[in-house]
């Protein structure tokens, strides 16, 4: 792709986001959606691969689908109500409306189906995109509603922790094992949103943090699926040591990174005495540490059975930005030392 459709598309796509961020109607958070939806279509389709056609397809449909239902039910709350202003909703009937085409845009149980289909046809980088970035602009929408019936985010919530938990657990592809985390991420977000927004969006900059790490070891390992990275000791040795830390993390292991969040949100919801939803939550955090420890085995204690012919991989110089990934694997594996610092600064 020429560089300078590429320096367009991605203005797009922040110019996108950056107008649903600064609007308080909801035309121009919908026209802002929208224009975020057009500029990461053609980072989708760019390899012209029958597959990246497909999921750009099912991508375009669900957003379109989405979109057109948070217009409809903006429009319903302004005949209802005479408001059009995001942060005065007050009928329970559109704000439903609006937080599950929400949903839909963001991959939220039981719309996800369409996730894995669509991040398994994309490439790593366009994926990385698709799981941090494009949830960013909806996320802001969830945060401004907050709707008075408190059972329905905690409900999809919950939902989410169980469907990302169980879904990822027979999975064989990398990009599949992640969209499920994301689904299972976006899951803990959700049920604690409506108690603690702050919360939530620690949750989401963390996540953010995670996956990036995450996907650009896969990047640099060329892996897509679980057997290809049994090959990535002869690739980056100190990489392949540190990935097993950074796929904890995002499990929720103490002492990394990852635990911060899911232990605050934990004691929130039983502040809130939702002790038997936060049971669950808990327990469906251990379906997803188990596919990520499946991911760790694979990476550090198995071997390729097949010799590596050519060159030795540990003497081509990679092409991969370095300082991007030492950044975020830094934080993603150390910055649970620094939670009283985090919980001052968000005041929790």
């Amino acid at each position: 792709m020429s560089p300078y459709i590429l320096t367009i598309l991605l203005l797009g796509l922040g110019l996108g986001t950056t107008i649903t961020f600064g609007s308080t109607h909801w035309l121009l958070a919908w026209m802002g959606l929208e224009i975020n939806t057009m500029a990461i279509l053609p980072l989708m389709a760019q390899h012209h691969h029958p597959r990246a056609v497909e999921a750009t397809t099912k991508y375009f449909l669900t957003q379109a689908t989405a979109a057109a239902m948070l217009l409809f039910a903006s429009t319903t709350n302004a005949w209802l109500t005479g408001e059009w202003n995001i942060q005065q909703m007050s009928h329970p009937v559109p704000i439903t409306m609006i937080i599950l085409a929400l949903a839909l845009k963001i991959g939220l149980a039981p719309t996800h189906s369409w996730l894995p289909e669509v991040l398994q046809g994309l490439d790593l980088t366009t994926g990385l995109v698709l799981s941090t970035w494009q949830k960013l602009a909806p996320f802001a929408l969830l945060i401004q509603i907050q709707p008075d019936n408190t059972m329905l985010l905690v409900s999809l919530g919950l939902l989410s922790t169980l469907v990302g938990g169980w879904g990822g657990l027979n999975q064989t592809q990398l990009r599949k094992i992640l969209a499920y985390s994301s689904i299972a991420h976006l899951g803990w977000m959700m049920l604690i949103l409506p108690f603690s927004p702050t919360l939530s969006l620690l949750a989401l900059l963390i996540y953010i943090t995670m996956t990036f790490s995450t996907f650009m070891t896969f990047k640099v390992n060329k892996a897509t699926t679980i057997n290809a990275l049994s090959t990535s000791w002869a690739k980056a040795p100190v990489l392949t040591s540190l990935t097993p830390l950074i796929l904890l993390s995002l499990g929720g292991l103490p002492p990394l990174t990852g635990f911060m969040p899911k232990w605050f949100i934990l004691q929130e919801l039983t502040k809130q005495e939702l002790a038997p939803t936060a049971t669950l939550a808990a327990l469906s955090a251990l379906l997803s540490l188990y596919f990520y420890l499946r991911l760790s085995y694979a990476m550090t204690l198995t071997l390729s059975p097949n010799n590596l012919s050519g060159m030795t991989p540990w003497r081509v110089n990679s092409n991969q930005l370095t300082l991007p990934l030492a950044t975020t694997t830094l934080m993603t594996i150390a910055l649970l030392p620094l939670t009283p610092a985090i919980m001052a600064l968000l005041k929790l």
